[in-house]
């Protein structure tokens, strides 16, 4: 019989870990564990938060297993996106485009450095554009990357930044996390970075110091930030892949946060309401899943719609995800800029769903799954294995799917062999996601031409696949906003009324903290966690 210890106010309770603690029988429960709980000093103003795995070497301009909450602590753009929609100045205090909308010249601002003590200029810039495009390959998948064809310098605060036509997303995609962010040139290796880097050296208002493969991360406040300095002097990642090891620690003490929609189990995350600080943001992406047009039998419009309208979707918001979430109708939120198609929901309607089979030529055999010329309508739906929530999601479609004769099956993948899957198109059905601001819906929409994800394996077999994106590539030219709202709703349309997707939920972000933590907010970037509005209250 084990017992753990937890103090509550002058009261230290003791729980039985056999019976009260079942969620955590994997977790190692050691002497250097119970002392790490409790040796934190109060009065020390370090946050120590959750995540679930190291930050990697944290190189600006690649992706995983570089995190982006990170990349962004340290590294800074052009511009910003803010709420609402808004770009403002960041390291360029202002900016112009040519008449033609090819030429975007950029006013650097001058009482920038790295933290190693590098100036922040015009030659930086140009380096690290210079190092973005020698790997563009890697970076296809964004239009900007395609599109630029040069940077130059114009002065020692100014740089041109040259496109090969007008794209009207220039700034919104220059404001994202990654590629576009800077480093210091001397921390490049062999002056680029396609092949990694000598250390994160940025100009943000954090430096990475320490990292201890499967421990933590530490990151302290740069002192050579030009601006306001966070009232935190210290950050440390504490590395617990294990979500209910993670509650452990924030109620002991060891974390003060947990920050992120997937951080912890959502029912754990109502429950622990009640007991911490918490808050859920606005809806900031879609969960969906994706349906193969090019593989029997999604390759049938018909059965894709059935699949649709046998969903039922809101015992999955409710129950899952305990309404922090709400159902999804459409493949964006209409508050998503021109995403408000006119079109009708495919609400749950079974009967609607198997008269719909059966007109189309599916019967039902004695085993109760549908076939069609001696073919079973049978569908694999690949999943993170370790994602709780989408094996979740998968039994409650599997039970609606057996209603319509339909046989799911469940396919549990590693991470990396679940993306593979998604960008090689090996699977009927599968998860996905839309991407959130500011890459919604235009950066979205733009990737859906290439094989980098599920979207164009998911599109392949539409009939009407090369007008949309022919129309998405017209999307990207023009800088006409009425033709850019229009031609959206429509590829908008045209995607609802192929069914190739079955909208889920509109997913939140989530974060709950201990008296601690003041100033808790989100951002308009889901990816990012707004530290420099965080303070510690060291009497607590």
């Amino acid at each position: 019989m084990y017992y753990f210890f937890i103090k509550k106010g002058n009261i230290l309770k003791f729980y039985d870990f056999k019976k009260g603690f079942k969620m955590i029988k994997k977790l190692l429960v050691s002497a250097a564990f119970l002392a790490a709980c409790f040796a934190q000093n109060p009065n020390d103003n370090t946050l120590n938060f959750a995540v679930s795995k190291n930050v990697g070497e944290l190189n600006p301009h690649l992706y995983s297993p570089n995190e982006m909450f990170a990349q962004d602590m340290v590294y800074e753009g052009l511009v910003k996106f803010e709420n609402g929609g808004k770009i403002s100045p960041w390291l360029a205090k202002s900016w112009s485009v040519s008449d033609d909308g090819k030429i975007y010249t950029f006013e650097l601002r001058r009482d920038v450095v790295f933290s190693n003590g590098e100036k922040f200029n015009a030659a930086a810039v140009k380096a690290n554009f210079d190092a973005v495009l020698a790997n563009r390959k890697r970076h296809e998948w964004l239009e900007l990357a395609r599109l630029i064809d040069g940077c130059e310098i114009a002065g020692e605060f100014e740089v041109k930044l040259s496109l090969k036509n007008a794209y009207e997303p220039t700034l919104r995609e220059l404001s994202l996390i990654r590629p576009f962010r800077f480093i210091a040139p001397g921390a490049m290796k062999d002056g680029g970075t396609k092949d990694g880097v000598k250390e994160p050296v940025g100009t943000g208002a954090w430096r990475l110091v320490a990292t201890e493969r499967g421990v933590s991360d530490t990151f302290v406040r740069n002192d050579k930030f030009y601006g306001e300095l966070p009232k935190i002097s210290k950050i440390v990642a504490r590395v617990i892949p294990e979500p209910n090891t993670k509650i452990i620690a924030l109620k002991t003490g060891e974390v003060d946060l947990v920050y992120g929609g997937e951080q912890i189990p959502i029912d754990s995350f109502n429950e622990l309401k009640k007991e911490f600080g918490w808050a859920v943001s606005q809806p900031v992406f879609t969960l969906v899943i994706a349906l193969n047009s090019a593989k029997f039998p999604t390759n049938d419009e018909a059965v894709r719609k059935a699949l649709n309208l046998s969903a039922n979707k809101e015992p999955i918001a409710q129950k899952i995800f305990f309404n922090a979430a709400k159902k999804a109708d459409f493949l964006f939120d209409a508050s998503v800029q021109n995403a408000d198609i006119n079109a009708s929901a495919y609400n749950f309607d079974v009967k609607k769903a198997n008269q719909i089979l059966d007109a189309a030529g599916y019967a039902t055999g004695k085993d109760g799954v549908r076939y069609k010329d001696g073919k079973a309508l049978e569908i694999e739906l690949v999943y993170i294995g370790s994602n709780a929530v989408q094996k979740a999601i998968g039994e409650v479609l599997r039970a609606n799917f057996s209603k319509i004769g339909v046989r799911l099956n469940l396919k549990a993948d590693e991470a990396t062999i679940f993306y593979k899957k998604q960008k090689t198109g090996d699977f009927g059905a599968v998860f996905n996601s839309t991407w959130g601001a500011p890459y919604d819906p235009q950066a979205f929409l733009a990737s859906m031409r290439l094989p980098a994800h599920a979207d164009y394996q998911a599109q392949l077999g539409l009939t009407g696949k090369a007008q949309i994106d022919e129309e998405i590539e017209r999307i990207a030219l023009s800088l006409d906003a009425k033709e850019r709202r229009d031609l959206t709703r429509d590829v908008l349309t045209r995607l609802h009324e192929s069914a190739v997707y079955i909208p889920i939920v509109y997913e939140t972000t989530k974060a709950l903290w201990n008296k601690r933590v003041k100033g808790v907010e989100f951002d308009a970037l889901k990816d990012r966690i707004p530290f420099e509005k965080m303070s510690l209250d060291a009497a607590k």
